[in-house]
């Protein structure tokens, strides 16, 4: 099971590091110089940049003959561009590349303060330039020898990227390693793959020593349980063997070497012969497990549909994937899972991974990862073990938020953040793998997700390696871990060359996410005070407000809405100032909104008598309507943007998947019975940094009119001909 785990430790023949690039932060910070512009104010300084990166790279293709010691002859003479086929041809792709340019005016105008919808926005320049002139080397990054530089890139951004999250934190914490994936469900698809093996890993190097002469000499290993006695490895039954503690599992190859003397040669091949990945799973658990019973993964219920497409790939079957349902605020309940970890353990059931989310794809919501990894040392004492990741994907580059400028290592609360996701993403340093998007929260051009480890020796569970691509004397290779084989090795020099003009920290990429997440809470305020007096619907977000949340009466849920409401007006700056004087209006502020950028909400229309329709279908069509009419459907011009002056996108809350507590909550606060049907709710994302704040002002408030004129209208539309 794995590659030879000395093997990461080489050398480069090359020589190259991360410093030979040379690569160097600005001196001094300008956001206004990170995007190309919701109107393309920086096109000239951009196109500049491009022409810079294409003219060396044409000099480059120029002077590799002349590096070699020859001067190689050009294929195209100077002549041949003055004929008329070839002008002809010029003047063809020109053509048919204005066109394609014109119909690409119909996408999704992702860099507009209009576009409200799914979970991006604009591309920085320099991701978006990285990108370009890598391109045009068209490096690979499954060997090295097809990028000798991109690879280093890469390597180097899983470091940034694993500091970061928290990892390798510590004297005595273990090295981290991190990896660019094309996204964030082939990064969700590894850990579990790797957690999986790793499960399973104790029991076969049992089994191997129990049948081979040549492991003779560590029948007598003896190794650390769950409650911190010591057993003998062979001593173990099956579920005492699937249960043992992470790091000592992973510790047990280089156990076998150093304090049993075995050839490191000889426990590779132990694994290759009776690991899982060599027998599968059937003949895995009839004959190294004795029977014992699959192992399960437990998700909330707002896990990305990618956690459905891993368990199938890895043939646990989409039965071993266990919802847990959520709380009142979309968040993983604890009590619900801890029930689940009972049964596990009464039913002798492995638990192969918990996985937690920091920042849910439809509710943004932040999962309690510090009471999860509370519970996983718990259930480690008591016998069961697992492995906790993290799908961060869209959440984890907020942790920029609580670092210190020029990458200091102090964590600090950042105003933007409620003090549950502050410690939540504090607590992300405790997990085991780490699911993070750059082509998300990393404003990166996709495919550019990404994969990273607590413990670097988690990657050994899947390496693999083909002689054709990687050799002996490489540098270490990407592509020897995880699912893919070729993958850009433009994305990581976008990356890495976005990373190096905006900090990972609260001057950079915190300065960002830090005014998406304010802009988020004036957003939720705007919405859940949309309605007027004697306007026909209301307002029910996911996101409760605290009031409700703690319980109060609705007198005090009331004087908090009336706050929001009257925030309305104020400039950002003003807002400001009046919350470092009103402490009560900081802690709302504080308090409001989702957990991170994206928010859930929902309308329901007042009869004629002024109340609410009880009827949960007829609300769902309401929000329907309202979708359709904000959202892009069909192309009907394909040379101009489409005529949607503000766009969302939908999802469905099902009963059976998000639980009754959520659910009844919900139609309660919305007045209508609780369907068997999924409830349909609208999502706007906020992660437009300037929409605030731009040259002209606050732009939300025309985004608020387009919305509630909208509302009105669709409402009237539901209300004709009800009594």
């Amino acid at each position: 099971m794995g590659t030879d785990w000395q093997r990461v430790t080489r050398p480069s023949r090359l020589g190259l590091t991360a410093g030979d690039i040379g690569l160097e932060p600005p001196k001094d910070i300008e956001p206004g110089a990170w995007f190309l512009g919701p109107n393309g104010e920086n096109v000239e300084e951009m196109a500049a940049l491009l022409g810079e990166a294409l003219r060396d790279h044409a000099a480059a293709r120029a002077a590799y003959g002349q590096a070699f010691g020859h001067d190689d002859p050009p294929f195209i003479p100077q002549d041949m561009h003055t004929e008329k086929r070839f002008t002809d041809t010029i003047e063809s792709i020109r053509q048919n590349l204005a066109r394609l340019s014109a119909k690409m005016r119909a996408s999704t105008p992702m860099s507009s303060y209009r576009n409200k919808s799914h979970m991006n926005w604009d591309i920085t320049m320099p991701g978006a330039l990285g990108y370009f002139a890598a391109m045009m080397f068209n490096a690979n990054n499954v060997a090295p020898e097809a990028s000798p530089v991109t690879t280093v890139l890469e390597l180097e951004t899983g470091k940034d990227l694993c500091k970061m999250l928290g990892f390798g934190g510590g004297k005595r914490a273990p090295e981290p390693w991190g990896h660019i994936t094309c996204d964030g469900s082939i990064a969700n698809t590894e850990a579990m793959w790797a957690a999986r093996n790793l499960r399973y890993q104790a029991a076969a190097l049992a089994r191997a020593i129990r049948l081979e002469d040549d492991l003779h000499d560590a029948r007598h290993l003896t190794v650390r349980l769950g409650d911190g006695r010591f057993a003998e490895l062979l001593d173990l039954e099956p579920w005492e063997l699937v249960n043992l503690p992470n790091e000592v599992i992973l510790d047990l190859p280089r156990r076998l070497e150093d304090e049993r003397g075995l050839d490191k040669r000889v426990v590779k091949a132990a694994l290759d012969t009776y690991g899982l990945q060599a027998l599968g799973m059937v003949r895995f658990h009839a004959e190294v497990l004795q029977g014992l019973s699959p192992g399960i993964v437990i998700v909330p219920a707002t896990a990305h549909y990618s956690w459905d497409k891993g368990v199938t790939i890895l043939g646990l079957g989409k039965q071993a994937l266990r919802h847990v349902p959520v709380d009142l605020e979309a968040r993983m309940s604890v009590p619900h899972l801890r029930r689940v970890l009972d049964a596990c353990l009464e039913e002798e059931l492995p638990v192969i991974q918990v996985v937690a989310v920091a920042g849910s794809t439809a509710e943004s919501a932040v999962d309690p990862i510090d009471a999860i990894s509370g519970l996983r040392a718990e259930y480690a004492y008591k016998g069961l073990s697992f492995t906790l990741h993290a799908d961060a994907a869209w959440g984890g580059y907020f942790r920029t938020m609580l670092i210190g400028p020029k990458g200091g290592d102090t964590i600090a609360p950042a105003d933007p953040l409620s003090a549950h996701v502050t410690t939540q993403l504090t607590a992300l340093e405790r997990c085991d793998t780490i699911t993070i998007d750059p082509h998300k929260s990393g404003y990166l051009p996709y495919p550019a997700g990404a994969l990273c480890y607590r413990d670097m020796r988690m990657t050994y569970l899947v390496a693999h390696e083909a002689p054709v691509v990687f050799h002996a004397d490489d540098v270490p290779s990407a592509g020897v871990y995880g699912i893919e084989g070729s993958k850009p090795g433009a994305a990581a020099a976008g990356v890495a060359l976005s990373h190096t003009t905006i900090p990972l920290d609260r001057s950079g990429y915190g300065l960002l996410l830090g005014a998406c997440v304010f802009n988020a809470k004036r957003f939720y305020a705007g919405v859940v005070t949309l309605a007027q007096p004697g306007d026909p619907f209301v307002t029910i977000p996911v996101k409760r407000l605290p009031a409700e949340q703690r319980g109060e009466a609705p007198e005090i849920v009331a004087a908090e809405r009336e706050m929001l409401r009257a925030s309305r007006t104020l400039t950002n700056a003003e807002l400001k100032a009046r919350m470092e004087t009103d402490e009560t209006l900081r802690l709302l502020f504080e308090s409001v909104g989702p957990d991170l950028t994206v928010f859930p909400y929902a309308f329901n229309f007042l009869l004629p008598d002024g109340t609410p329709n009880t009827d949960a279908t007829a609300m769902n069509a309401l929000n329907e309507r309202i979708f359709h009419r904000l959202s892009i459907g069909k192309i009907e011009d394909e040379d101009r943007p489409p005529n949607v002056p503000m766009i969302v996108t939908s999802t469905l809350f099902a009963r059976e998947i998000y639980g009754e507590a959520f659910t009844g909550d919900f139609c309660r606060r919305a007045g209508v019975e609780v369907p068997d049907e999924p409830l349909r709710v609208l999502i706007s994302t906020m992660q437009d940094p300037w929409v605030t704040d731009t040259s002209e002002g606050d732009f939300l408030p025309t985004l608020m009119d387009i919305l509630r004129d909208t509302v009105i209208s669709e409402c009237k539309h539901m209300t004709r001909g009800r009594g």
